[in-house]
C-alpha cells in the first residue's frame, strides 16, 4: 500500500503569497501537485495551512476518500511527522513537496518499483553547474566533482518504519532540510533516482 505525504504547510515567504494556490494553466500549483499522485496512491496526508487545506476541500479534484490532512509544523520535518502519524497504511511511503507540480509519474512508477526492494530512495538530478565550497567571506575553498555531485528532489520514499524511527530519533532536532538526510544520519544507505529535469520546485516568482 502506498501513502502519500504531500508537504503544504509553508508560508511561502520567498514567493510574496501562498505559492501553492497560484495558477499554471486552469490548475493551482497544490491540484497539479495532488493529481499526479492521486493515481498512484492509497492514500494522500496533506499537512497544510488552514487557508490551503480549505481551498484543497473546495476543489473539484478532491478525494474524501482517499485524501486527509495533518496539522503543519513550524518546520517541514515537523509537518512530515506530524502527517506520518496520520497513515492508515503502514507499508510504504513517498514524501513529495508540494511546490513540485511538474514531476512526472514516470518518475514517481520508478521510485515506487525501487523501493520493493530498497528501503529508502530518492530521486533527483546530477548537478550541470560547477559547484564551489566557499568560507563566510565568499572566498572560494573548493571545488567539487560534478559528475558526484546529485541534486536531491522529491518524491523521496522509505518503508514505513525506517522513516517513522527516524523522524522519533532526531526528533528534537529541526535542521534537516529533507527526508533523506535523516535516514542516513542513522547510518541506513539511501539509494538515487534520476528524474527528469523538469521536476522544478517553485521558489520565488520568476520561477513560474
Amino acid at each position: 500500500m502506498i501513502s502519500t505525504i504531500i508537504t503544504a504547510g509553508g508560508i511561502s515567504k520567498r514567493f510574496g503569497k501562498n505559492k501553492l494556490l497560484v495558477k499554471i494553466g486552469n490548475m493551482t500549483v497544490i491540484e497539479h501537485t495532488i493529481l499526479k499522485f492521486l493515481e498512484l496512491s492509497d492514500e494522500i496526508i496533506i499537512p497544510s495551512t488552514p487557508q490551503t487545506c480549505e481551498f484543497i476541500r473546495s476543489s473539484k479534484i478532491y478525494d474524501k476518500d482517499k485524501i486527509s490532512f495533518a496539522q503543519f509544523g513550524k518546520t517541514r520535518q515537523k509537518s512530515v511527522y506530524n502527517a506520518l502519524l496520520k497513515c492508515k497504511y503502514k507499508d510504504k511511503v513517498l514524501i513529495h513537496d508540494g511546490a513540485r507540480p511538474f514531476i512526472e509519474k514516470s518518475t514517481i512508477q520508478n521510485v515506487i518499483n525501487e523501493l520493493e526492494t530498497k528501503s529508502a530512495v530518492c530521486c533527483g538530478i546530477f548537478a550541470t553547474d560547477t559547484i564551489k565550497i566557499i568560507d563566510n567571506s565568499g572566498l572560494i575553498i573548493k571545488t567539487l566533482d560534478r559528475k558526484n555531485v546529485f541534486q536531491a528532489q522529491t518524491p523521496q520514499a522509505f518503508k514505513y518504519d525506517l522513516i517513522m524511527r527516524a523522524h522519533q530519533m532526531f526528533a528534537q532536532r529541526d535542521d534537516f532540510t529533507d527526508d533523506s538526510s535523516l535516514v542516513e544520519a542513522m547510518g541506513e544507505r539511501v539509494w538515487t533516482i534520476v528524474s527528469s529535469g523538469i521536476n522544478k520546485k517553485i521558489t520565488t516568482q520568476a520561477d513560474l
